[in-house]
């Protein structure tokens, strides 16, 4: 028994401006290929050349359907061949304008426009303070503050541990380029510090390597404090 012959025929279908899978019956002649081919392509009937390729990057046809009256399956076109429809005179269809966009007038703004638009992104941006336009935090104030702490004065700073006294003495008062605000800058007795009276390569005083430090005015009582020999040893048997 022979097998049946297929009735219909899955292809591409390629122009200068649409590729599409379609499938289409083999009965159907040329002509009537065509017409259906002008909706999908948008080349004119008359204008039309259609190759059979076995791929689209094929160069070289396996035919051309070149008589109307002839059904599609006289020239033995197969499953996922390619209909290439060349257009045989662009000048009179749009083939090839609709992916050209070089044609196509483009509609500018100038920035000066543009903003002045209530209908743009930067509008609604300025409108809920969203990125660059966002409120931004209060800044510190930079005027000095009014800091009654002498340079040269002995003092005693804060400490959080119990009996433990921090003393020295004041060597700079003002502010710093490591934080904002005024500092004051002290000078150890005894090396329990944390520089030498320089931050990140600025100096601010002179004293020995691990007795300066810098602290906030508010932790620094200034008054008649002699020096005490601090005992490293005590708690060592």
């Amino acid at each position: 028994m022979r097998p049946s012959q297929p009735i219909t025929v899955n292809v591409f279908v390629l122009s200068p401006d649409t590729r599409s899978e379609r499938r289409f019956d083999l009965s159907l002649t040329v002509a009537q290929l065509k017409s259906k081919l002008e909706l999908i392509t948008g080349i004119p009937v008359q204008n039309q050349e259609i190759s059979v390729l076995p791929s689209e990057d094929a160069t070289q046809p396996l035919c051309v359907l070149a008589d109307d009256s002839r059904p599609l399956g006289f020239y033995g076109v197969h499953d996922w061949q390619v209909l290439k429809v060349t257009d045989l005179n662009p000048a009179t269809s749009f083939t090839g304008q609709l992916s050209d966009t070089s044609q196509v007038e483009k509609f500018e703004l100038s920035e000066v426009e543009y903003a002045k638009r209530q209908d743009t992104v930067l509008a609604y941006k300025q409108r809920n303070k969203i990125g660059r336009f966002a409120d931004k935090p209060a800044e510190e104030s930079q005027e000095p503050q009014d800091v009654d702490i002498p340079v040269g004065a002995r003092c005693e700073v804060e400490s959080t541990e119990e009996d433990f006294r921090k003393r020295g003495t004041v060597r700079y008062v003002g502010p710093t380029e490591f934080a904002k605000g005024v500092w004051v800058g002290i000078e150890y007795d005894e090396p329990i510090g944390k520089n030498d009276g320089s931050v990140k390569g600025k100096r601010y005083f002179q004293c020995p390597p691990n007795c300066g430090v810098f602290v906030k005015p508010e932790r620094v009582k200034v008054g008649d404090y002699p020096v005490e020999e601090i005992n490293f040893d005590d708690e060592e048997m």
